[in-house]
Formats: structure tokens, C-alpha cells, sequence
């Protein structure tokens, strides 16, 4: 059996990676204040229909989608940011807690895609929302804190692409100048163009026919059509992320993908050491209208998500990744079934003390044992015998520096807490 296309298995080495890549993420979210949340991989299918937006991809084309035995619609999660809001709609924590709302989460998103570099039909995103303040400032410190995960994890030449779609007014202005122009080429489009422009013409500039990106290459900019707020709005992000020295590349054509944003859009671009263009790694943006559409309150939020994926094949590429620090730490070598009693116990409370420790369940000679401690880069060995039984004594063996000594079974624990434990 094979698994299924656009999914991956994490072996040992991987898992220890993505498990370094989000415990940064989650220990620098905690930082700025966040708490995690966890929602549920299922929701209604409406959920992402009304919040991610009916034109966009994502549910046009990469949902999975099926009927419950109740025949209701259910899909696996394509993004997180609805389900948040959902989550704090059901619970009503905008009432309960003080704005803004911010939560980061981790988790599996399913999306039924082209599988390509870094990229899954199964991936892990993590990602931060911010919810209850409008304040430009709430924008800045949400990119700043994504631009300094990145920077933390050792990635240099990370590029921030940035726009603003600006307001209500600003959309629909905007809406009616791509109509106009695309009204002449929309026959000789692709069938989704063509659905695009009847649904939402900003998703035409997100299409990867090569002939229609040639179209789409002379069509309005969003910027041309901002509102005075908006325009204003932009340039004060704009200002401070100059005077907090993010480096940011103005892209006018960049909108994103998702319908429910608004005003600032942007996302993360990196190219690896080894040449690889991963293009965006990471991105997000306002949005004014999600939580009221769900059926809560008038607030305003931003968020970003990263794909772990994407990062993890970065950091690789770099030779980021940092080294497994779960290596066994010591490895018991009992000789007989008596022995072999005695370094159970011994190994149980190692362990209850903080120790990596693998044992030996084969009865084998000692010289093979040794050969087992080596290829799982043990730091110690314990050897027991009957001659140590007797004695209530074991043998520590530094494999390292090849020394060793005998020390009582009671006073093991202690032996290694006075060398310093794993850290020596």
C-alpha cells in the first residue's frame, strides 16, 4: 500500500525538524502575547464557502468535500483563519476577553492541489490571528513579528512583498476597472478566467495560464484606485516598517488569494542557497468583514500562516536544520535474565529523571551491544553482569572518551546529575 498522492510520511530525523521549526514559532508567538488555540480538522463546508469567499480556488477547486451519514457537507479544513473566527463567534470571547483576540495555532490543512516543492495535498500551517483592533500599528507588529520567526530560524534575503487592496469603496472601484478591461479578452480566457470575471475579477490575476498572465500583465493596479483612508493608511505601515528596518518590496499586483481580505496583503518570498525558488513561504493580511459575516460582531482582524512544510525544505536546503538533540544518552547493557531485571528498573528511573535511555532486549555478547550503542550514538553505556549484581554495582562507560567506572545501582541517578546531565 502505498499513501496517498500529496502526502508525506515525517520519519524520526524529520519529525525532530518540524518539532524544532514550531516550537520557535510557538515560543516567539508567546512572546507577543499570543495563546494557541485548536480547532477541529472538519467544519461545515459553508464555513469556508461564506468566509474564504465562493470565487477563490480554494473552494472552487481544492476542497475535500463529502456527505455525512446525516448528509450534511462537510470539508477538511483548507485554511485556519475561518475556523478561528468561527471558534470565537461559538464562544463568544470577544465579549469575555480583551481586544484584540490574539491566537496562533498549528495543524494539518488539506487542499486538493498540484503537488510541488515544499508543497502537499496534507500540510501543516502555522499561523496568528489578531482580532478587535483596527489600529495600523496592530499591522505592523503582526509583520513584524512574522519577518522575525523567519530571521530566527537563519533564513537571510527573506523578501516581503506588500500591497493594500484597500476598502469597500476602493474593491468595488477597483472591481468595475478590471471588468472594463478584461471585458474585451474574457472570450479568448481560460474557463476559470471566465468564471472569475463574473464572480470576482481580482481572482483573474492569480490565473496560471501563461496567455492569460500576458492579458493580466497590463491591467489596472489596485493603487491607482484606493480611497484617500486607505492610500493614507498604507503609507503609515509603509513608514514604520522602514523605521523598524524591514526591508519590503511594494508589489501592486499581489491580492492573495482568499476573498475575505482587505487593506494590507502580503507575504514572505525566499530563494534558498541551493537556487531553489520557493516563492512565497509565508503570507497573510487584513480583513474588515469575516467576523460579522460569520455571524458575530463588526471587528476587524489580520493574521499569517506559514506552511511548516515550505520552511522545513528551506532550512534543509540551507543546512539549517539543527542537529537531532534526542540522540540516547545512555544505552543499558545487561548480560543474563537476572541482570537484565536490574537494568529495567535502573533504566525506569533514568528515565523518571530525565535521561534518553535504550536497552538491549536481546541476549547477545557484549561486543555487539557496543556496536548497538554506536549506531544510536549513545553518550554512555551501563554494563551489568552477575559479578556487578552481586555487588550491586554498575559499569558506566563514557563511549567517548573510553573511560569507565564502577558506581553503586543506588547511586546512578546521582552519578549523572553531578556531571551535568545532557547539557555536559
Amino acid at each position: 500500500m502505498q499513501n496517498v498522492k500529496g502526502t508525506h510520511d515525517l520519519l524520526p530525523n524529520e519529525a525532530a525538524g518540524f518539532e524544532s521549526i514550531e516550537n520557535l514559532l510557538k515560543g516567539i508567538a508567546t512572546y507577543y502575547a499570543y495563546k494557541q488555540v485548536r480547532t477541529p480538522v472538519i467544519e461545515p463546508s459553508e464555513l469556508f464557502v461564506r468566509g474564504v469567499g465562493n470565487s477563490s480556488d480554494v473552494v472552487r477547486k481544492e476542497m475535500y468535500t463529502f456527505l455525512d451519514k446525516a448528509d450534511r457537507s462537510i470539508s477538511l479544513r483548507p485554511e485556519f483563519t475561518a475556523g478561528i473566527i468561527r471558534m470565537l463567534v461559538n464562544n463568544k470571547t470577544y465579549a469575555t476577553e480583551e481586544l484584540p483576540l490574539k491566537y496562533f495555532y498549528l495543524g494539518p490543512v488539506f487542499r486538493y492541489d498540484r503537488p510541488q516543492l515544499g508543497r502537499y495535498r496534507q500540510f501543516n500551517q502555522f499561523g496568528v490571528e489578531s482580532v478587535g483592533n483596527n489600529s495600523y500599528f496592530n499591522d505592523v507588529e503582526v509583520i513584524m513579528m512574522a519577518y522575525s520567526m523567519l530571521i530566527s530560524l537563519g533564513l537571510n534575503g527573506v523578501k516581503l512583498k506588500i500591497n493594500s487592496i484597500g476598502d469597500d469603496a476602493s474593491r468595488d472601484a477597483y472591481r468595475k476597472a478590471l471588468k472594463d478591461y478584461f471585458a474585451p479578452h474574457i472570450d479568448h480566457m481560460c474557463e476559470d478566467c471566465k468564471q472569475r470575471y463574473e464572480l470576482n475579477p481580482l481572482r483573474i490575476l492569480d490565473c496560471k495560464v501563461e496567455e492569460d498572465i500576458k492579458i493580466a500583465e497590463n491591467a489596472p493596479i489596485v493603487g491607482q484606485y484606493l480611497s484617500k483612508e486607505s492610500e493614507e493608511r498604507f503609507n503609515n505601515i509603509l513608514a514604520l516598517l522602514s523605521e523598524y528596518e524591514i526591508p519590503y518590496e511594494v508589489d501592486p499586483h499581489l491580492v492573495r488569494g482568499l476573498d475575505y481580505y482587505s487593506e494590507t496583503v502580503f507575504e514572505f518570498h525566499y530563494v534558498s542557497a541551493t537556487g531553489n525558488n520557493y516563492g512565497a513561504i509565508g503570507g497573510g493580511g487584513h480583513y474588515h468583514k469575516l467576523v460579522k459575516e460569520l455571524g458575530g460582531p463588526d471587528l476587524p482582524g489580520i493574521g499569517f500562516s506559514f506552511g511548516v512544510e515550505r520552511l522545513y525544505s528551506v532550512l534543509k536546503d540551507d543546512n539549517l536544520l539543527p542537529e537531532d538533540e534526542d540522540k540516547v544518552f545512555i544505552y543499558m547493557m545487561p548480560m543474563g535474565l537476572q541482570a537484565r531485571k536490574v537494568a529495567l528498573n535502573l533504566a525506569s528511573d533514568l528515565r523518571m529523571s530525565g535521561y534518553i535511555t535504550d536497552y538491549c532486549f536481546d541476549d547477545c555478547k557484549l561486543s555487539a551491544m557496543f556496536k548497538r550503542a554506536e549506531k544510536k550514538q549513545a553518550k554512555y553505556a551501563i554494563i551489568i553482569g552477575e559479578n556487578e549484581i552481586n555487588n550491586d554495582k554498575v559499569v558506566i562507560k563514557d563511549l567517548n572518551k573510553q573511560e569507565q567506572i564502577e558506581v553503586p545501582t543506588s547511586e546512578v541517578v546521582d552519578f549523572f546529575d553531578k556531571l551535568g546531565g545532557i547539557a555536559d
